[in-house]
């Protein structure tokens, strides 16, 4: 049987919920939750898993500048880290779950070294941290700081994704009928140089990658799971209401830069227009009845009706 092409980009409440302490053990029993999920979709789909790491790589970024004997190691390289351990905690729990054929790629992801991005950092990662602490953390680390909510966080450059580098490699193994762990935390940001590539200092968004990635395999449909269980009209008004099946212009004005969803709302809305194809947003728990148009919120190239019964498995 021919399977359809999905990629899955897992939040990182996937990962850890906001609030529990960043340990092995939180972030395995969250993944192993999360396997469970995805294992419904194994049946009928090739499945592309990609993953954030925010509060994993600032954690990296953190126990690296505490010991100061030793140089700290540039953000690429701590991305490579967390892909392979999460990488590594996703592969474990899929496995447990019965599907064997699993496979964890380390990714590059070029950019360009004239992305504005890096003379703008806005991309969060690591722990929050109270207001006050604001002056202290950025002249202890050199950090820029921004809010997040009532907390504030490290934010660093995010420069847009040209390519994803070893995506003939993704193809080859999901032709193979494997599922495909790649691209944690957006990728390893490399730059072109004469001769290879060069690392960056930078965190790429993986809703922008997944995106991007989905583009790249020929998939058939992109779906960002997150904790918010749709995208919403008029939020936090008494007329809000779920957006369940919406066209790339009525999602566009949630592409807002400064907004929780804007990173979503443009990766999917990329993904569509540049394919044609269906792309979803919605909450982990929900990812069958997403599928279905019951929950969630469904983006296609121009609005017909709620996606039918043949779209899951």
């Amino acid at each position: 049987m021919n399977k359809k092409r999905i990629v899955i980009a897992l939040g990182g409440n996937a990962m850890l919920k906001r609030g529990e302490v960043l340990s092995a053990a939180n972030q395995q029993r969250n993944i192993n939750k999360a396997a469970e999920l995805i294992k419904q979709l194994d049946q009928d789909y090739d499945v592309t898993i990609v993953h954030g790491n925010g509060p994993q790589v600032g954690l990296l970024a953190l126990q690296n500048s505490a010991y100061s004997e030793v140089p700290a190691y540039p953000l690429d390289n701590l991305v490579a880290q967390t892909q392979g351990m999460l990488g590594y905690m996703l592969v474990q729990a899929l496995t447990e779950q019965g599907m064997n054929e699993v496979s964890c790629l380390l990714t590059r992801v070029e950019v360009s070294a004239s992305d504005p991005a890096f003379a703008l950092p806005t991309k969060y990662i690591g722990p929050v941290y109270s207001p006050q602490d604001k002056a202290e953390l950025e002249a202890q680390y050199g950090w820029q700081m921004k809010p997040d909510g009532q907390y504030i966080r490290r934010v660093v450059a995010s420069p847009k994704p040209v390519q994803v580098l070893e995506a003939s490699t993704i193809v080859s193994l999901l032709d193979q009928g494997k599922t495909v762990v790649c691209c944690g935390g957006g990728g390893m940001p490399v730059v072109q140089q004469q001769v290879g590539y060069k690392g960056v200092e930078a965190v790429i968004d993986k809703d922008s990658v997944a995106a991007m990635l989905a583009e790249q395999i020929g998939a058939d449909y992109l779906m960002i799971l997150t904790d918010a269980d749709a995208v919403y009209q008029d939020w936090g008004t008494p007329n809000q209401r779920a957006l369940r099946d919406v066209t790339v212009s009525q999602m566009r004005p949630f592409a807002a830069p400064d907004g929780a969803m804007g990173p979503k709302a443009e990766a999917v809305i990329q993904f569509v227009e540049r394919t044609g194809q269906i792309a979803f947003i919605g909450a982990l728990q929900d990812v069958e009845q997403i599928l279905v148009g019951e929950k969630g919120t469904c983006v296609r190239p121009a609005c017909t009706v709620v996606p039918d019964a043949s779209l899951v498995v």
